[in-house]
C-alpha cells in the first residue's frame, strides 16, 4: 500500500482557534459554543462557554459542517450564493446540517480545505466576528 498525505485541521490549532473564539465572545460580552470540524466534517474540538445558550450547541455545529461541506463562509456569503437562485434558495434549507446564519468559516491550507470553525451563541454578526478571530488566530 502507498502512503499518502490527508491534510487535516491539527488539534493544537483548533485549541488555538477556540481559545481566540473564547477571548473575542468576552470582549464582546457574549457566551458562545464553539465547534471545530475536520475536512470530513467530522467534530475536532466543541466547546460551550458557561451561560451560552443551549440552541448554540447544535448550531455551532451546523454552521462549521456547512462551511466544511461548501467551502464558503456561512452568513452573507453563502446568502449571496443563493440568493439570485430561486430553487437553491428554497431548496437549501432541507440540506441536513444546512445553517445559513453567519458564524461558519471554512479553514484552508495551501487551497486545501482543511477544517471549519461554527461559533453560536449571539447575533450571527458577532458570532462571525468570534469566528474571524478564531481564524486570524492561525495566521
Amino acid at each position: 500500500m502507498e502512503d499518502f498525505i490527508k491534510r487535516s485541521l491539527s488539534l493544537k490549532d483548533a485549541e488555538r482557534m477556540a481559545a481566540a473564539a473564547i477571548a473575542k465572545a468576552g470582549e464582546l460580552g457574549m457566551f458562545i459554543a464553539v465547534t471545530i470540524v475536520d475536512e470530513s466534517g467530522i467534530t475536532k474540538l466543541f466547546l460551550r462557554m458557561d451561560h451560552a445558550p443551549l440552541i448554540a450547541v447544535d448550531a455551532s455545529r451546523k454552521k462549521a459542517v456547512t462551511a466544511v461541506g461548501f467551502g464558503l463562509p456561512t452568513g452573507e456569503s453563502w446568502f449571496k450564493f443563493i440568493s439570485q437562485d430561486p430553487i437553491l434558495r428554497e431548496g437549501a434549507h432541507d440540506f441536513t446540517d444546512f445553517m445559513l446564519m453567519g458564524g461558519g468559516i471554512p479553514v484552508f491550507s495551501e487551497n486545501r480545505i482543511i477544517g471549519a470553525i461554527g461559533i453560536s451563541g449571539g447575533h450571527y454578526v458577532k458570532d462571525q466576528e468570534c469566528a474571524m478571530a478564531a481564524l486570524e488566530s492561525l495566521l
